[in-house]
């Protein structure tokens, strides 16, 4: 895998955990009971993406880790999992 591919995959993953992490830690307006005239009580107490940023960029780099070292320390492939992913060398069964 090179370099553009594994930074495409990165950001691709990084974008997946982002959506995945961004509820995490939110305190709405209703739960320190100060909602703010004219806005909703659920909406967010106050901004948190710097935290959510951070917090996606380590768990993606764990994520990618992971994956560098299954793919090129273990040698792993899709064609590993053969039950989950389609057998690709074979013509399809008739």
């Amino acid at each position: 895998m090179s370099w553009v591919s594994f930074t495409a995959l990165f950001f691709a993953t990084w974008w997946v955990v982002l959506f995945v992490v961004l509820p995490f830690s939110v305190k709405t307006q209703d739960d320190d009971h100060d909602v703010t005239l004219g806005t909703v009580a659920s909406a967010p107490r106050g901004p948190h993406m710097l935290r959510a940023v951070i917090r996606t960029t380590i768990v993606t780099a764990i994520v990618m880790g992971i994956f560098y070292g299954l793919t090129h320390g273990l040698g792993y492939s899709l064609n590993d999992i053969p039950h989950i992913v389609p057998d690709f060398d074979q013509p399809p069964a008739k």
